[in-house]
């Protein structure tokens, strides 16, 4: 047995526990699961040509096997409703997580590997510092104004597209602020509530901002609300929390 059949099977064992789990109704569990092996299918997404046994085309599918981890994650953390990425829709991809070295087929839901995000399993603390390609590093050294790359927050990929069902993505390009100066280490939390501030969607935080300007931070990051507009309930308020360490705390 090569090396590839033993990770594939080990992944396919990981999802089948995971669904199981959810199936049982044991969400914590299955939420622990599905992280896991999302965070292990990421990284093989993300593995350098010569480090890996897989073709790109196989990683883009792997990659997206992970989003949809992720997605089904997200919906059973949702206080409102569990069914934005259903337990049935997720066991389609058994047999490509099986078949991954012969799957030649159109990928069945229309969603993209995460980019550069990393997956933590429970219980694992995020190491916020990651390495940038060369050129960007020298390009940055010495900016008094720049902040360090981070690795992004909590951001999920956008939910699976359905026909007359309506999307939406919040992009924040720059906050302005009086002392955008003193902020050290801001990032956004983007929720979604009704008018008892319930949760209707999980809970989303940027990226550490990219840089200051003037009286501007800079973020440049796309929101991915994790509900179709016509399942929201009437009357819900979004507010956009700036939260960071000021030098005057």
């Amino acid at each position: 047995m090569t090396e590839v059949t033993k990770l594939l099977q080990k992944w396919h064992a990981s999802f089948q526990k995971g669904t199981d789990f959810d199936s049982w109704g044991q969400l914590v569990e299955a939420i622990d699961e599905y992280q896991i092996l999302a965070r292990q299918l990421q990284k093989e997404a993300q593995s350098q040509p010569n480090s890996s046994e897989f073709t790109e085309d196989q990683k883009k599918i792997i990659g997206k096997l992970a989003t949809c981890l992720e997605l089904r994650s997200a919906a059973l953390q949702s206080t409102q409703n569990q069914e934005d990425f259903r337990l049935e829709d997720l066991k389609k991809l058994e047999p490509i997580i099986k078949n991954i070295l012969t799957y030649n087929k159109e990928f069945p839901f229309d969603v993209q590997p995460v980019p550069l995000r990393k997956i933590l399993a429970p219980g694992e603390e995020e190491n916020l510092e990651f390495e940038e390609e060369e050129e960007d590093s020298v390009a940055g050294a010495g900016s008094p104004d720049s902040f360090p790359v981070r690795i992004p927050g909590t951001l999920l990929p956008r939910l699976p597209s359905e026909p007359g069902m309506t999307l939406l993505t919040i992009k924040i390009e720059k906050i302005g602020l009086k002392d955008a100066g003193q902020c050290i280490d801001p990032y956004i939390t983007v929720s979604v509530k009704d008018l008892n501030g319930v949760d209707l969607t999980p809970v989303q935080d940027t990226p550490v901002a990219s840089r200051k300007e003037d009286t501007y931070v800079h973020f440049n990051v796309d929101i991915e609300i994790q509900k179709h507009i016509e399942k929201l309930m009437q009357g819900i308020k979004n507010p956009l929390i700036l939260k960071g360490r000021s030098c005057s705390c």
